[in-house]
């Protein structure tokens, strides 16, 4: 089956992250050979592999200790590094880089929580398949440029040990498959490092969806607008290409995918809070995306200052605003948006509409009920309410640990408990793969003239079945959260 999801890669023309597995609605193809790469994409779809084994709900054995292995020490995963010396029965084991100095950083970090040094794996871009192979990891979280992503989960979960993977989970149709069959097969969890799901605003809302504040949910929308302009062009300073914002300037090179190539920020707490993979699926999607007004513009300034940017001269760049409206099978709706090259402020947008409350971020934080928008006492009044208990208890410690205000700790903290509690995962290998897709779908459906085309259903039909989780939500009940990070009489950060 994957096989031939690949040949089709090679035949179909239109870009590396075509959904090969995915019918399209109103059968369309740029070519001559539209029936026949039509009638491909119809029969790939039916060859979608029976469920081996449902990974919603299910709970993997207790870890008492959860043994870590990092795979890519850029910004990202040293950040990580460091957020998990701050957690209780984590052990750091394995650090794994292309770069001996990333390393070094990383054993600094240890050195400094007091902690002893973690087994070195450097050299080649696959120095993450010896650890893997090595089996003294029970979780092996993943920084990687977004290409090594999938390859890195893959091996992890065939050498035992959990993944985590930073987001996008992946990058086509193919890997997305490969994801869920091996967590299946394997019985171990694929997770996506959606930090996002565990922001202070986002936990807020989503527990008011689950106590029926919002009603029904009819409408949600998200975004990841971002003016990436200093990382795109930060170039790195040494001979190899492999210090500055990102390894090898990959960041920049990805924008050449005509694709919303970055699409679960906004995406992810939607989901959640539409109970999608769990009572809701998605359903079908239409792209669109405008021109490039900024980026070759950008690349022709840059390289008068420096011949190096002259190499991406010509490039086809993608536009700066791309946006996905997706229907989900209960007939909610979905907007995200994705644009990195404007000079506007950021927005992550998080807006969601249900017949009872209306909620969204940005600018922003409002809740409203009907036109009534709640004043600063009032929204106090349900932040006191309604704040989850995993903020009550990890809300302060994560503000201080850092990581994005926090939420990046709340969801390494929520990942490492759950391991040790042996609880299913908020995020399972389903919603890595559902989220994911955005990426090859709205590829196709752009290069097709924004037409629709169906999302896959990851879960083969246990959607229906499967059961919303209570997540971090159920007040003075068993959330599975433990208070595994305490501060001391001063307020100040114990590292265990």
């Amino acid at each position: 089956m994957s096989t031939n999801r690949r040949t089709f890669l090679k035949h179909i023309g239109v870009g590396a992250g075509v959904a090969a597995s995915t019918p399209l609605m109103g059968a369309c193809a740029p070519s001559t050979n539209e029936d026949e790469k039509v009638k491909f994409i119809r029969e790939s779809a039916e060859r979608v592999p029976a469920m081996n084994f449902n990974m919603c709900g299910y709970a993997a054995p207790k870890l008492d200790k959860v043994r870590v292995g990092f795979v890519g020490i850029g910004d990202r995963g040293s950040g990580a590094v460091k957020r998990m010396t701050f957690i209780e029965g984590v052990e750091i084991v394995a650090l794994c880089d292309v770069r001996q100095a990333a390393v070094d950083g990383a054993q600094k970090i240890l050195e400094e929580a007091g902690l002893p040094k973690a087994k070195e794996y450097v050299g080649s871009e696959t120095e993450f398949k010896r650890l893997a192979a090595d089996g003294i990891c029970d979780l092996i979280y993943t920084a990687t440029p977004w290409e090594w992503h999938v390859p890195v989960g893959i091996a992890a979960m065939e050498g035992g040990a959990h993944a985590a993977l930073e987001v996008s989970a992946a990058k086509t149709m193919d890997e997305c498959w490969q994801m869920v069959e091996t967590s299946e097969r394997t019985k171990k969890h694929c997770v996506i490092l959606e930090n996002c799901c565990y922001d202070f605003f986002e936990l807020l809302t989503l527990n008011m969806v689950r106590q029926g504040v919002f009603g029904d949910l009819i409408h949600g929308e998200g975004a990841y607008i971002h003016d990436l302009d200093y990382w795109h062009f930060n170039k790195p300073q040494d001979e190899k290409m492999t210090d500055g914002a990102y390894y090898k300037m990959w960041r920049l090179h990805e924008n050449k995918r005509k694709a919303n190539v970055y699409p679960t920020h906004g995406l992810g707490p939607i989901c959640q809070a539409m109970n999608i993979n769990r009572g809701d699926k998605m359903d079908y999607l239409t792209a669109m995306m405008g021109d490039d007004f900024t980026l070759a513009k950008r690349i022709e300034e840059k390289a008068k200052e420096d011949p190096y940017f002259e190499q991406f001269f010509g490039w086809d760049m993608r536009g700066n605003m791309d946006m996905q409206m997706i229907r989900t099978a209960k007939g909610r709706t979905i907007m995200i948006q994705h644009d990195v090259s404007s000079p506007r402020p950021y927005s992550r947008i998080h807006q969601l509409s249900g017949t009872k409350c209306f909620a969204q971020k940005y600018p922003i934080e409002q809740i409203a009920f009907g036109h009534a928008v709640a004043d600063e006492a009032k929204m106090e009044e349900l932040k006191e309410k309604y704040t989850p208990e995993i903020v009550r208890r990890v809300g302060e410690m994560a503000k201080q640990v850092g990581g994005h205000g926090g939420m990046d700790f709340i969801m390494d903290w929520r990942l490492i408990d759950l391991l040790r509690n042996g609880l299913p995962m908020d995020m399972d290998v389903y919603d890595a793969a559902a989220w994911s897709s955005i990426t090859p779908l709205s590829e196709w459906s752009i290069a097709n003239g924004s037409k629709p085309i169906e999302v896959p259903d990851f879960t083969r039909g246990a959607w229906k079945t499967n059961k919303p989780l209570d997540l971090h939500i159920t007040e003075g009940g068993n959330t599975g959260v433990r208070n595994l990070v305490d501060a001391d009489s001063k307020g100040q950060l114990n590292v265990h």
